[in-house]
C-alpha cells in the first residue's frame, strides 16, 4: 500500500512540475507579448520613436551624433527593434549596436539623455511604469557597444 501511495505521489509531484514548467515557458513568451501590447503594438511603438526623434532634435547634447544620420532609415530600424525585443511580430534587420555606432564617441552622459528622453516619451504616451522599466532592462544590455570607452 505504502508503494502505491508513494507512486501515485511521485505522479502527482512529476504532472504538477511539468505544469508549472509549461506554464513558466507560457508566460515567459506571453510576458513578452504581452509588453508589444502596453507599448501600444505597431502603432504606439512608431508614436514612441517618433516622439523620441522630436525629443533628439531638440537637444544640443545628442542631436549632433544624428548628424549624417538617414534618419527615415534609422526611425524604421529603431522600430524593427523596439517591436521584436518587446515580443511584437518584427525582425530587427540593422547592424548589431557595436557596429552602428563605432566612431560616435557617445558617452555615458549622451547614453543617459537619450534614456531621459526614452522615458519622457514612453511617459506622455501613458505606458506603465513596469512596462517602461521592462523595455528599458532590454536596452540596457547594449549600453556596452554603445558607449564610447
Amino acid at each position: 500500500m505504502k508503494a502505491t501511495s508513494f507512486s501515485g505521489l511521485w505522479l502527482s509531484l512529476c504532472i504538477s512540475v511539468m505544469a508549472v514548467l509549461i506554464l513558466s515557458g507560457c508566460s515567459q513568451t506571453s510576458t513578452k507579448d504581452h509588453l508589444y501590447q502596453q507599448l501600444g503594438s505597431s502603432a504606439g511603438i512608431e508614436k514612441i520613436v517618433d516622439g523620441l526623434l522630436v525629443e533628439i532634435e531638440q537637444d544640443p547634447q545628442i542631436v549632433h551624433h544624428f548628424r549624417d544620420t538617414d534618419i527615415p532609415r534609422f526611425r524604421k530600424l529603431l522600430i524593427e527593434q523596439l517591436c521584436e525585443l518587446s515580443g511584437g511580430p518584427c525582425k530587427y534587420t540593422g547592424a548589431s549596436m557595436q557596429e552602428s555606432h563605432t566612431g560616435f564617441k557617445i558617452t555615458q552622459a549622451d547614453f543617459d539623455n537619450l534614456v531621459r528622453h526614452l522615458m519622457k516619451v514612453m511617459t506622455a504616451q501613458n505606458i506603465p511604469i513596469a512596462a517602461q522599466n521592462q523595455l528599458l532592462g532590454m536596452l540596457a544590455p547594449m549600453y556596452g557597444d554603445v558607449v564610447y570607452r
